[in-house]
């Protein structure tokens, strides 16, 4: 019943973060809330000192004047609000320009993170549009890659479920001087969209062990399912450090955000070579604990290596036992909700970063991998024992493993690293024609 003018007046003593709230409250408060005279102020008390308006000037401008008036209301908030998202992801990604010398990759990304008031949710979606959001998942930080695991009890039923999203969130108005606040107004970047009307179908069967079963959908997602009533027990995801500030701020809550395209640089090198001085480094993990961490740099295809849409990179040879590589426990996923914990063997976490000959991340990846027992074993003198194998794969390229089970003193050793990398990936990638 209060007059619309005294509302106004209540709203222009306001700061942003409580208009936008208010607008939520109902028609009225969100028509008032859009008041241009009351954004315009808050807009230009936010630009430089010197281009400021005094205060006179401005409730002058919002009482009277024609340009004013010629906005439709909610202009000058969506510019206020544009011009605070751009400021604050100019400054986040200022962070991120920093690279580490050994990994290629932003070197202060968990400053970032800090900075922007990062954080990730997923939203399982079932077959009549109803939603349910999970949030704060438990993080496990690695040099390369971050580990996100949700779990709970009052999830939907898998049978009633079409699609699972996973967004970064972030606040929409973010305040450096204080933290946000877990119920002001945020903002979703869609990072990647599942379906799970088939999940047992159509995604791949990684492991399982006495209560879970786990199902690998890429990219770099991981669902247990309980065996005993068929429900989802928990959801891991896998996120690349490469980009991944962009893919949880830059998209849109309907788009994923689209990195832009490398410019290349004029390569004299011998013709011979197709890909050349090329650093690899690899990450294998169970998410709470470490099995390998290898770099190997110098790599290179020729040519000839060039067959079937695949450009070959040999990292590890089965016959040069130097490159072989002992792996650190045995090989599993450790999970765990407020009930259960476990630890599903023969599979891991597969964190690839691969390096160009200028440094810049070209191919990376984090993903659950699982391990298979091949069929021939190993005619090494150095090795006896099974042989193991595991392989990746997706649009940009393959990536095959081979280790060896040494009974005698209960450890991996990886003989074998070979990388395969898709012509159409290089060939966007130079602008050349392979």
């Amino acid at each position: 019943s209060m007059p619309s003018e005294m509302l106004l007046k209540i709203f222009s003593y306001l700061d942003a973060e409580s208009l936008l709230s208010l607008g939520c409250v109902n028609k009225r408060f969100y028509e008032l809330a859009n008041d241009n005279g009351i954004w315009l102020k808050l807009y230009s008390s936010s630009l430089h000192p010197k281009w400021k308006m005094k205060s006179k000037q401005t409730e002058a401008v919002s009482l009277g004047c024609a340009a004013l008036h010629d906005k439709k209301p909610g202009y000058w908030k969506k510019e206020y609000i544009l011009k605070q998202t751009c400021a604050f992801k100019t400054r986040v990604m200022r962070l991120v320009k920093f690279l580490d010398p050994y990994t290629g990759l932003p070197s202060k990304n968990k400053e970032a993170m800090k900075a922007s008031g990062l954080s990730w949710i997923i939203v399982l979606k079932n077959k009549n549009g109803k939603e349910h959001v999970a949030e704060k998942p438990k993080l496990s930080f690695k040099d390369t890659s971050v580990t996100m695991l949700w779990y709970g009890t009052d999830w939907p039923c898998l049978d009633t479920l079409s699609t699972l999203k996973l967004f970064g969130v972030t606040p929409l108005l973010p305040d450096q001087s204080r933290p946000p606040n877990k119920n002001g107004p945020r903002r979703l970047s869609l990072i990647a969209e599942y379906h799970l009307a088939d999940l047992t179908g159509s995604s791949v069967a990684l492991g399982a062990d006495e209560l879970v079963q786990l199902f690998s959908l890429s990219p770099g997602l991981l669902v247990g399912i309980w065996k005993e009533k068929n429900e989802i027990a928990f959801v891991m995801a896998n996120l690349h450090y490469n980009q991944l500030l962009e893919r949880s701020i830059l998209g849109s809550a309907t788009v994923q955000y689209a990195p832009s395209s490398n410019k290349p640089l004029l390569d004299d090198i011998d013709s011979e070579y197709g890909l050349h001085d090329y650093s690899l480094r690899l990450d294998l993990h169970g998410r709470s604990c470490m099995y390998l961490c290898g770099a190997f740099k110098h790599l290179f295809c020729r040519k000839r290596d060039i067959e079937n849409g695949y450009l070959r990179l040999r990292v590890v040879n089965l016959k040069d036992n130097r490159k072989h590589l002992p792996l650190t426990g045995t090989l599993g996923i450790c999970w765990e909700t407020d009930v259960f914990k476990g630890n599903v063997k023969d599979c891991f976490v597969m964190d690839l970063t691969v390096l160009d000959e200028t440094g810049k991340p070209f191919w990376c990846f984090s993903a659950p991998v699982h391990m298979e027992l091949s069929t021939k074993s190993s005619g090494l003198y150095d090795y006896m024992g099974h042989i193991y194998t595991a392989d990746y794969a997706d649009s940009e390229g393959k990536v095959c493993v081979e280790f060896v089970w040494l009974e005698e003193t209960k450890e991996y050793i990886m003989v074998s690293l070979v990388l395969y990398i898709s012509t159409k990936k290089v060939n966007s990638w130079y602008g050349t024609n392979y």
